[in-house]
C-alpha cells in the first residue's frame, strides 16, 4: 500500500472545513469478522482514486477520500455514515459489505439524502433512492448457481447453509420456494444458519454428509460469511469432503477469502459470482496490473472490486454529466450509464437501481483461483424477485414512477416491511 496514499487517506478522515475537493467517503469495515473481506474494498477505493486524481480529477477538482472505520458493528455503520455525511460533508459514499450494515446505513442516508453504492452480492427485496446496488441480486447469482447445481450436476438434497443474518435468510426464503417450484421436495432442503465469526464446523459438515445416506447427490448452497468460511472448509477437508461427494457452490467466497486458505482440498467446489480474477480480457489484465502495481503482486482481485471499479467509475460519468456532485442532479445522471465490466460485456444502470451483469460460475483451483465453467450474457437485476408472494407484485421504476416499491396490483407505491 502506498504510504503517501494512506497518509492522504487519514489527513481526509480528520478534515472538516469544506474546501474546493470533491469528497468520497468510504465505509467499509476495518477491524472485526468482516475485515477479511472489506479491507480489500478501502484499498480499491483509494486506487481508483488515486487513479482518477492522475488523469486529472472531477470537475477539474481532486478527489479527497474520506475513510471511516465501522469495525464490523452494524448499528456503528449508521454512526459512520452520518459523520460522513454531516461531519465530513461527503458527496457520495462507496460502502457495506453485510446487509444488516446496509440495512443500518439507509434510514441515515434516506433522511439526509446522501448517495451509496452497495457493491455486494445480496437478497434483493430493495431499492432505495438514495443507494445504486452494484452487487448481484439473487437473479444474478442465487438462482443461477441453482440451477446449475440442477441441470449440471444432478442434486437433489439441497443444504443451504447460512451465517445468520438477512442476506442469507431472505435468500434461502427465496431459494426454497424456487427448488419447491422445480419439484424439489420439502424433506430435500436443509436449512442451517450460524452467528458471524462461527469456529466449530463438526456436527454441521456431519449432518450434511448424513443427507447423502438414502442415494441423493447432496449439494451446499453456502451464504456463510467473513471468517467463518475459513472453519467450513477446514472441516470440509479434514472430514475428506471432496467437490465429487458433496459440491459447494459459495455467494461470498471470492478469491480474497482463499488467499487465506489452503486450497489443496477445495479443487473443485464452486462459486457464483459476476467476476473472477481469470477473466481472460484486455479490461481484466489492465485491472490486475494496475491492482498489483498499487498493492503488490500477492493481492488477488474479486467480484466486489469490480462492483466498485463499475459503481465509481458510472459516478463519475454522471457528475461530469450532471456538471456537479449534487445527489439529485447525480441521480438523475445516472440512469442508463455504461462501463464496460472486467468480463467482457457492458454493465448498464438500470431505472431499479440495479446494473445488467453476466452471471459467472467458477471452479476453485489448487492455487485459489476459479476456472470459469459458466458464463451467460448480461443479465437485468431484479428489485424484487418473483418467488415470494409479497414481492412478485412490486416493480421499482425511480426515473418513470418515481417508486421504489409500486405495487402492480393496486398501482400505488408501497413500502413492505422485511420479515427479518
Amino acid at each position: 500500500m502506498k504510504k503517501l496514499l494512506l497518509t492522504s487517506a487519514l489527513t481526509a478522515l480528520c478534515a472538516t472545513s469544506v474546501s474546493a475537493e470533491i469528497k468520497v467517503g468510504v465505509l467499509h469495515s476495518l477491524s472485526g469478522t468482516m475485515a477479511i473481506s472489506e479491507t480489500t474494498l478501502r484499498d480499491t477505493m483509494l486506487m481508483l482514486i488515486e487513479q482518477q486524481n492522475a488523469a486529472g480529477g472531477l470537475l477539474g477538482e481532486e478527489i479527497v477520500p474520506v475513510v471511516v472505520d465501522p469495525a464490523s458493528d452494524w448499528p456503528l455503520f449508521a454512526e459512520r455514515a452520518r459523520e460522513l455525511l454531516t461531519v465530513h460533508e461527503v458527496d457520495v459514499i462507496f460502502g457495506a459489505w453485510t446487509s444488516v450494515s446496509r440495512k443500518s446505513v439507509l434510514p441515515v442516508i434516506e433522511e439526509l439524502n446522501g448517495l451509496m453504492f452497495y457493491p455486494v452480492q445480496y437478497e434483493g427485496e430493495e431499492s432505495s433512492r438514495n443507494v445504486f446496488y452494484t452487487g448481484a441480486a439473487p437473479n444474478q447469482q442465487a438462482i443461477p448457481a441453482v440451477d446449475y447445481f440442477l441441470e449440471e450436476l444432478g442434486v437433489e438434497t439441497f443444504a443451504l447453509l447460512g451465517t445468520d443474518y438477512v442476506y442469507p435468510r431472505t435468500t434461502n426464503r427465496i431459494l426454497e420456494q424456487y427448488l419447491l417450484d422445480a419439484g424439489i421436495p420439502q424433506e430435500n432442503i436443509f436449512v442451517n444458519y450460524t452467528p458471524f465469526g462461527h469456529s466449530d464446523w463438526s456436527s454441521i459438515v456431519a449432518d450434511v454428509v448424513a443427507l447423502g445416506e438414502s442415494g441423493n447427490q447432496v449439494g451446499v448452497i453456502s451464504t456463510i460469511n467473513g471468517d467463518a468460511n475459513v472453519g467450513f472448509y477446514s472441516e470440509l477437508a479434514a472430514s475428506g469432503v471432496s467437490a465429487d461427494d458433496i459440491p459447494v457452490v459459495a455467494f461470498s467466497v471470492g478469491e480474497e477469502e482463499l488467499s487465506g486458505l489452503d486450497t489443496t482440498n477445495l479443487v473443485g467446489h464452486l462459486a457464483a459470482w459476476n467476476y473472477f480474477q481469470s477473466a481472460d480480457t484486455p479490461e481484466n489484465e489492465a485491472f490486475i496490473e494496475a491492482w498489483h502495481e498499487f498493492a503488490g503482486p500477492e493481492r488477488v482481485t474479486n467480484d466486489p472490486m469490480e462492483a466498485h471499479y463499475i459503481g465509481f467509475n458510472m459516478w463519475v460519468q454522471a457528475v461530469e454529466a450532471a456538471g456537479t456532485t449534487d445527489v439529485d442532479a447525480v441521480r438523475a445522471a445516472m440512469y442508463g450509464q455504461e462501463v464496460t465490466n472486467l468480463t467482457g460485456g457492458t454493465a448498464v444502470m438500470l431505472p431499479n437501481h440495479h446494473l445488467a451483469k453476466p452471471v459467472l460460475i467458477g471452479e476453485i483451483q489448487a492455487d485459489g483461483q476459479f476456472d470459469i465453467i459458466s458464463q451467460t450474457a448480461e443479465v437485468e437485476g431484479d428489485a424484487w424477485t418473483d418467488y415470494l408472494e409479497e414481492s412478485a407484485v412490486l416493480v421499482s421504476d425511480w426515473p418513470g414512477l418515481e417508486c421504489g416499491m409500486y405495487n402492480t396490483e393496486t398501482e400505488t407505491c408501497v413500502q413492505i416491511e422485511s420479515n427479518y
